[in-house]
This record gives C-alpha cells, sequence and structure tokens, in this order.
C-alpha cells in the first residue's frame, strides 16, 4: 500500500479555527498527535507546537493535520478538554506524553503508541522512519530535527517537517492494529500502553539537592565531589542567564574532568568562556576546594548490594525463561523483560508488578 505525500496543513491562529478542530476532533475515534519543544535551544524546555491529524469528516481514509500554536495566546483549555477522552496514536509517546503534561496540564486516557506496537510485533527497526518505509514505502526526511521550535514565525520547511511526523500515524496504527490482531496480541499492547501512560503520568525529576550527581560522579573522592557540585550548580546558573540548555556552557564529560583537574592542582582553561564565565567558573571551585570536609558530599556508588548465590540463581532462571519465550515469539529479550528488571525481580520479587505488565511476567513464569 503507497500512501500519498502529505500535502497541506492548517495553521490554527484563531480561536474560531480552534473550536472547528475541536468539533472534527470530537467527531473521531482516534487522532494522531505529536509535539515539538525548544530542549535544545533554551534553559527551561517548553511545548512549541501541537501537531494533530484527525480523519476528514467525509471518509475515514483521508486525513486533515494542523499545527497549533502553544506559544500564541489562544486559550487551550478547550483542547485539552477535547483531546482528554480520545485514543490518541504516537510514536514513542513517552516524550510527547510528558511534554503535554507540562505543557498541557494533560493526561491521556487511551494511547496508541506505534513503537509498542511494532516490538510487539518482532519488528527491530522501529524508528517512524523505518516504519513508513516498511509499511508504505514513503521516505521520511530529517533536516530540521534539530531545529529551534521556540522561533516565530516558523519558515515553511519546519512546518512542513513537523506536520510529516503526524500524517501518517493514523493510517500507520490501523496497519499495525491489523498485524496485532492476526497474531493475538491487542491484549498485551493494550497493557503496555496503559503503562507507558502511568509513567509518563509520574514526575522523573529526582531530588533538586542531588541533580549535579551526574554519570560518574559515583566514583569520586569526596572533595572531588564537593567541586564537582559547586561546578554543576555554576553551570545551572549561568545556563538560566543564558536561556542556553545546560550542556551548551559545558558537557557533563567535561564537568566531570573540571572537577579532577582542580582537585589535582590543575586549572583547567576553555578558551570559549568570556573573561566574566571564566573568573566564576574558578571562583566556584577554590570555594570548593577550602570548603570544610564537614561540608563535603557523601560519595555513594549504585545502590544495592552484592547479589547473593540465590539471587543470581533466581535471576538466571528468569533470564533462561525469557530469553525461552523471546526465540519462540520472535520478540526482543529485552522488550519481554530488562536485564536490571530481571535482577530486581530476582532480589526482590514483590517488585515484579511495578517493573513488569501481566504479559510480561506471564512468559516469565511470574504469577
Amino acid at each position: 500500500m503507497a500512501l500519498a505525500k502529505s500535502a497541506s496543513h492548517n495553521v490554527i491562529a484563531s480561536e474560531q479555527q480552534l473550536a472547528d478542530l475541536i468539533r472534527q476532533i470530537e467527531a473521531a475515534d482516534r487522532i494522531a498527535l505529536d509535539t515539538e519543544a525548544d530542549s535544545l535551544h533554551s534553559y527551561r524546555e517548553k511545548l512549541c507546537l501541537l501537531q494533530i491529524s484527525a480523519p476528514a469528516a467525509v471518509t475515514t481514509s483521508s486525513y486533515n493535520d494542523f499545527v497549533v500554536d502553544p506559544l500564541c495566546n489562544l486559550r487551550l483549555e478547550p483542547l485539552r478538554q477535547a483531546l482528554e477522552p480520545m485514543e490518541i496514536v504516537l510514536h514513542a509517546a513517552d516524550y510527547d506524553l510528558r511534554m503535554l503534561r507540562r505543557g498541557l496540564n494533560f493526561t491521556a486516557s487511551r494511547i496508541f503508541d506505534t513503537v509498542i506496537a511494532a516490538r510487539l510485533l518482532g519488528i527491530r527497526e522501529f524508528s517512524l522512519g523505518a516504519l513508513l518505509k516498511r509499511f508504505f514505502d514513503v521516505e521520511l526526511h530529517k533536516h530540521s530535527q534539530k531545529a529551534n521550535w521556540a522561533l516565530r514565525p516558523l519558515p515553511p520547511r519546519m512546518l512542513r517537517y513537523a506536520v510529516d511526523d503526524v500524517h501518517y500515524l493514523l493510517p500507520l496504527a490501523a496497519k499495525l492494529e491489523e498485524e496485532l490482531q492476526r497474531v493475538q496480541r491487542c491484549d498485551w499492547f493494550r497493557q503496555s500502553c496503559g503503562r507507558a501512560i502511568e509513567l509518563a503520568a509520574t514526575g522523573r525529576e529526582r531530588i533538586q539537592a542531588e541533580l549535579w550527581r551526574i554519570a560518574g560522579a559515583g566514583a569520586l573522592d569526596p572533595r572531588t565531589g564537593a567541586v564537582l557540585r559547586a561546578l554543576w550548580q555554576w553551570r545551572e546558573t549561568e545556563a538560566e542567564m543564558a536561556d542556553r540548555p545546560p550542556f551548551h556552557i559545558l558537557q557533563n564529560r567535561e564537568l566531570l574532568k573540571a572537577a579532577e583537574n582542580f582537585t589535582s592542582g590543575c586549572v583547567p582553561d576553555y578558551k570559549h568562556f568570556s573573561a566574566r564565565r571564566r573568573q566564576t567558573f574558578r571562583e566556584a571551585a577554590k570555594i570548593a576546594l577550602q570548603s570544610p570536609q564537614s561540608e563535603w558530599p557523601v560519595m555513594r556508588r549504585r545502590p544495592g548490594s552484592r547479589p547473593t548465590a540465590e539471587m543470581r540463581r533466581r535471576a538466571d532462571q528468569l533470564r533462561e525463561r525469557r530469553n525461552k519465550s523471546a526465540e519462540q515469539l520472535g520478540l526482543e529479550q529485552s522488550f519481554i523483560a530488562s536485564r536490571s528488571a530481571l535482577e530486581a525481580i530476582a532480589a526482590d520479587p514483590s517488585r515484579a508488578a511495578a517493573l513488569l505488565v501481566p504479559w510480561q511476567r506471564e512468559l516469565i513464569g511470574i504469577g
């Protein structure tokens, strides 16, 4: 089956246009949705664009595409209310659901995640581009993937890119749903989509005071940890002042190396820093180096004690059952259960329900 390329889209720029969109949404059984944000270009990530595809009024085999701008003055509460009872088709739903929660205070009630569907069918290449090529021989071009979506006005090529990401989702979902029904895995799919909604509704934010513990921090001694913490806080201040993501100021690996260099007596020098930034950078490290030992952080490696022989035995049994099921069903082993999940369950079987949905537990023999 071949799909026609997306040819047009409706930019929602008035309350009347938004009301017309809402009526079309409410008349549909399901709609497709995608988002764009400015995480690569600003300190505080925000929802910048909302793309929606809905069945046309005349026939369910054609679709209308819409672009809604959350940064304009439209009142989006009616749109949020219209979306809440809908089944929403998304590709790799987690990020979009979190952005919708943050930008619209929206929590989905039903989703169709095309990545979950593809993986339940044993498809290993499940990017949107790969799926559209596989099912419809459509080529997606990702030229605006890292663009600044907070720019206004958006150039036509960026709008076209944004719409392409949602235009094909409804026919793709129909195709994947047909395949899921054929292999009788629709119930598994609903369980996994329900878990995806639950996970997206829970905050991932760690305790603010612990955010400086980046990858590699656990291997540092306490004094170097104090320097790293001070440099991380300095970077946050600089990023907020410049309204840029922290990695634009200094990447994590450079931050870690700088902390180690300061502690060893070697002052790192970054030529791209301004004189002011260089001075505040060094002052942050100096204050940390001069701080009393009582103020140094307690450094800890990844939590968890060494597994016992019994825990290792249980993990091996779970892994064997998982691998056997994966081979029989043509699924990825990690999609049934990750290594970390199996080890956690082996250490504490009561965690199984929190880590795996019923179909996954059934396949590895957990009641």
